[in-house]
């Protein structure tokens, strides 16, 4: 239940006990150095978790951790840690931090897609990480990348294929 006080949002979760935040906590949270210093903290601890460092803390670049392997393992056995990513994702968007979202998104979609290494985190990568990122536009080029890299590429249903094609 702690990633429920590390990860506020404004939506009921899985806790019915967490509470949910309002418009104006979130703003006062925003204001505040050190809460958002403890939030980037306990995003990197979390990434740490699950085998991700953060390699730049202006733009939310990741990279692969050195237990990696490991962590990866834990990741594909233990399908409760994908609703925790989600959590993570919405916070990040409630906190300011879109390019966060995006970069933590798209390392899941490579990990999936492209890399092979987390296969039971493909699902909620698709139907539910991609959807917490907040700009249209870089959750479209997700979606792009995502079919771009999906096999086989006539089962993507996460888009219209004829807009796909075209897009850029």
């Amino acid at each position: 239940s702690f990633l429920f006080r590390l990860f506020p949002l404004r939506e009921r979760g899985m806790n019915w006990h967490a509470k949910q935040l309002t418009c104006q906590e979130i703003q006062a949270f925003r204001k505040s150095k050190e809460v958002m210093d403890r939030f980037l903290r306990a995003y990197k601890l979390m990434l740490g978790f699950y085998g991700i460092n953060l390699v730049n803390e202006e733009t939310g670049e990741l990279e692969r951790a050195e237990n990696w392997q490991e962590r990866f393992e834990n990741l594909n056995r233990f399908s409760h840690n994908n609703l925790r990513i989600t959590r993570i994702l919405k916070c990040l968007g409630e906190m300011g931090y879109e390019d966060y979202q995006v970069h933590l998104v798209k390392f899941f979609l490579t990990e999936t897609l492209v890399e092979e290494t987390l296969p039971n985190v493909k699902r909620s990568a698709l139907d539910y990480f991609l959807f917490t990122v907040r700009s249209k536009e870089k959750r479209r080029e997700l979606i792009h990348y995502a079919w771009q890299h999906f096999k086989p590429q006539s089962s993507f249903v996460w888009g219209p294929h004829d807009k796909l094609q075209k897009y850029r």
